[in-house]
């Protein structure tokens, strides 16, 4: 019998293991789940600079997921970087049928050294087919800012929620103050504020495993925003911990 909840992982490789699949598969496993996954894109990257990413084909995409999902029962589903519009066209349609678990879009837009990884017509597509069948999305408030031209953390989140999805946690990425605070908004109630003390250095890969962290959280029949404390909680911690590895960017210390 399966003892732990399973989430189903779409994501890019990112080599750092930083960031991307790795990132998902660890902080699943450990907040108590087990994942499966299905690659979206290979990139070369490193914790300063990032070079490249290459979209998996659709078709091997779907030979993939299809053999998967044959075999294995999912709980849940992270999403996170995809890089091509007919591979967000393959989830979408692959999420029909799969309407009572939960789903955490981390809409990635940017690279952590500050690349676009998103095309226009992949954000158009993200907000179109992707959103509407998405739980909670999890974008930083520039990621908000751009993929709903609005000018404060506020309006963007009510116009994600418009499309569609219902729940939107907005995470901070201010640079200059002594906390960072995210703020989780639902359809008709009030946002809810986390306030966390800022960490002195530069991290990549904070997103995926937050993302990841709700997913998992969620699976485990927690409410919303037991979910999204948890996931924070543990993310604050992995950053506390985190370990430099390469000349840059600090790796989160999943394990700690």
């Amino acid at each position: 019998m399966k003892s732990k909840p399973l989430i189903l992982v779409f994501s890019a490789h990112d080599p750092t293991g930083a960031a991307g699949l790795q990132a998902d598969i660890e902080a699943i496993n450990q907040n108590s789940g087990r994942s499966v996954s299905v690659i979206t894109a290979v990139t070369a990257q490193n914790t300063f600079n990032f070079e490249s990413i290459l979209p998996q084909s659709p078709t091997a995409f779907r030979k993939q997921l299809e053999t998967l999902i044959s075999d294995i029962s999912i709980d849940g589903c992270k999403i996170g970087l995809i890089g091509s519009e007919l591979l967000i066209s393959e989830i979408s349609d692959f999420l029909i049928n799969y309407k009572n678990i939960p789903v955490v879009l981390d809409p990635i837009l940017h690279s952590g050294t500050g690349s676009n990884v998103s095309s226009k017509e992949v954000k158009t597509s993200l907000l179109r087919k992707l959103v509407p069948k998405t739980t909670i999305l999890t974008p930083n408030i520039e990621e908000a800012l751009e993929l709903t031209g609005q000018r404060n953390a506020d309006t963007a989140a009510q116009s994600l929620l418009s499309m569609g999805c219902k729940h939107v946690l907005i995470t901070d990425t201010e640079k200059h103050t002594k906390d960072i605070t995210n703020i989780l908004y639902t359809v008709n109630k009030d946002p809810i504020e986390y306030t966390w003390k800022r960490l002195p250095a530069k991290f990549h890969g904070s997103g995926c495993t937050l993302a990841a962290s709700i997913s998992i959280n969620f699976a485990l029949h927690n409410n919303i925003q037991t979910a999204v404390h948890k996931a924070q909680e543990y993310t604050w911690n992995t950053l506390k911990y985190g370990e430099q590895i390469g000349s840059t960017q600090l790796h989160p210390s999943r394990h700690f």
